[in-house]
């Protein structure tokens, strides 16, 4: 509990100042629970609203209403981003950063999701050299494996330092690239 009512640990305003993800890829509704560069739980609400169920026309099967995989897999992914600069960054440091994923392996798919589902993602802090991190993890539906990630590496990097020809460039450069 953070002291509050609220029944979780960080809500859509505080995952909005971690992530800089939107509508329609902010596939992270809240955190449950979440000790600093250890672990963190996560729940994403799947409804029939989103945009990638658009073009199911009516009467299409169960089976063509499972949630993506890819999509499934960014939102755990997004969820590690949260342990990621949780506590490390200043709210202003996270606005300077660029997370950048560098490796996922050990993808392991155990059931699909459906709207209506709610996914409990589980990450793990693994190891640190610098800023980058290493993790792994899984997403639950109803107690039961959905997902295994065996590891996901992740590091940060000041947006300025990147460039599409590998010079260091300023911000208004770079909206022009």
């Amino acid at each position: 509990m953070t002291g509050t009512d609220q029944p979780y640990a960080i809500g859509i305003d505080r995952l909005k100042q971690t992530l800089p993800h939107r509508y329609p890829m902010l596939l992270v509704d809240r955190v449950t629970a979440v000790e600093a560069g250890v672990s963190l739980t996560a729940v994403k609400a799947i409804t029939a609203n989103e945009p990638w169920y658009a073009e199911i026309p009516d009467g299409a099967t169960e089976a063509d209403h499972a949630y993506p995989v890819a999509l499934l897999v960014e939102s755990w992914c997004q969820a590690a981003g949260v342990l990621a600069l949780w506590e490390r960054y200043t709210p202003e440091e996270v606005a300077e950063l660029v997370m950048l994923f560098g490796s996922i392996s050990g993808i392991q798919v155990h059931a699909r999701a459906l709207p209506g589902s709610l996914v409990e993602h589980r990450v793990r802090h693994v190891r640190s050299v610098g800023t980058t991190l290493i993790f792994e993890g899984e997403s639950l539906l109803d107690g039961a494996p959905l997902l295994t990630v065996g590891s996901i590496v992740i590091t940060m990097r000041p947006g300025g330092e990147l460039s599409a020809d590998g010079e260091n460039t300023t911000e208004g450069e770079l909206s022009h690239a």
